[in-house]
This record gives C-alpha cells, structure tokens and sequence, in this order.
C-alpha cells in the first residue's frame, strides 16, 4: 500500500495511496523522534511517535506502523476512526 522513503533530515514527508485514498503524514521537529498521523487528506490523527536514528530504521518502523492501522484492503482496522 505505501512504500516509504522518508530520511531522517527531513522535518516532514507525506504518503498517498491513491487506490485507498489513505494518507500517511509524518513529522518531526528533531530528526529523532517522528509523529504518525495516519487517515484521508480530509481527516487524519496522531497514530503513533517513533524514534529513528537511520533511514533505514524509520522507514521499517513507519511500514510497521501502517501495517498496525491498515487491513490487507486498504481500511482503517477497527478502533481507528477515518
């Protein structure tokens, strides 16, 4: 569904699953530690903060995350309101 590529010098990145119409919005003040709001371009909300040191580690972490909120077809799992 997503395929991120975030790097940790970013301050912000944002994902879209035209398919879905999900949206994945991450972003950070400290390049360390990363808000997760996941949903809609219209309505989104805090999900997750993960802490990343490498590219590599905050993108593994951010797919861990979606997997947690996504089902297989691309909706939000129960308890997560869209």
């Amino acid at each position: 569904m997503f395929k991120f590529d975030m790097q940790i010098e970013q301050n912000y990145a944002s994902f879209f699953d035209a398919e879905s119409g999900n949206a994945v919005f991450v972003d950070s003040f400290d390049n360390e530690e990363f808000d997760v709001r996941m949903g809609t371009l219209s309505y989104s909300a805090h999900v997750a903060t993960v802490h990343a040191l490498s590219n590599e580690e905050l993108n593994r972490k951010l797919s861990e995350v979606a997997a947690q909120h996504y089902d297989h077809n691309g909706t939000t799992t129960p308890g997560f309101g869209s």
